[in-house]
């Protein structure tokens, strides 16, 4: 099948997909929980400030083998990996083993796994596990969304002036003058507050608890948002392409 054609599948797959990576997350937070115990083989991937772990390859190589073992037919898009299948390939599961791997390195324990099914580049099913404070978000298409297998909801807030917002800072932000730091600054002075955790996705799953009301941030990759994008717009009806 090509990107060309429309993919057929039904609530049942979508189901089955949901489970899949529910298993992923889980193993991989797992492992992650316990290497976070003692961080080892810390290294940077060509640019300053950009860290991985042996615990990212590891979570990473757990989700590779449970999806390809579940799903062969499908690509993948990981942060380690790189792209593995046909590109054109309409369904493709976009994988952050390990968000937040600056803060996991320096043992703050404000990280997560991110995995998401992207149908035709539309985020269909998505799971974020947060190990360290045992926080499973699941959503799919039509199956809505959850925090621990309960419902959750977006906020309501309609003005700026009473908003909590959420962002976060490129690793080059040093050397690049499009840092995010002029946005950070003019938005902290219309809003009650501007928050950072170092993860794209726990910042995007906090926005889905209403405990912040709106999230922004630049150079983000699929993988770093499609396990969670879902469900703030899947609580609302909508859907959207990365």
């Amino acid at each position: 099948m090509t990107s060309a054609q429309k993919p057929v599948f039904s609530p049942s797959d979508l189901q089955t997909w949901l489970e899949i990576a529910t298993e992923a997350v889980l193993a991989a937070g797992a492992e992650i929980f316990s290497s976070g115990v003692k961080v080892q083989q810390i290294q940077e991937k060509g640019r300053a400030g950009d860290l991985v772990t042996e615990a990212d390859r590891q979570a990473e190589a757990i989700i590779l083998e449970i999806i390809k073992r579940r799903c062969p037919d499908h690509a993948i898009l990981a942060e380690e990996s790189g792209q593995l299948g046909q590109v054109d390939n309409p369904f493709c599961w976009a994988i952050d083993p390990l968000d937040g791997t600056t803060n996991f390195a320096h043992s703050y324990p404000v990280s997560c796994v991110s995995i998401g099914l992207l149908i035709q580049d539309i985020p269909t099913v998505g799971v974020v596990y947060n190990p360290f404070r045992q926080e499973l978000f699941r959503a799919a298409t039509s199956l809505g969304a959850t925090l621990n297998r309960r419902p959750i909801q977006v906020s309501t807030t309609a003005s700026l002036d009473k908003s909590l917002l959420v962002t976060g800072f490129a690793y080059d932000r040093v050397k690049t003058l499009d840092n995010n730091y002029p946005e950070f600054c003019y938005l902290t002075h219309l809003t009650q507050g501007v928050r950072r955790s170092g993860s794209a996705a726990i910042d995007l799953h906090r926005c889905g608890l209403r405990s912040k009301d709106g999230y922004w941030e630049r150079g983000i990759n699929p993988w770093d948002m499609a396990g969670l994008a879902l469900s703030l717009c899947g609580s609302r009806g909508n859907s959207f392409r990365l």
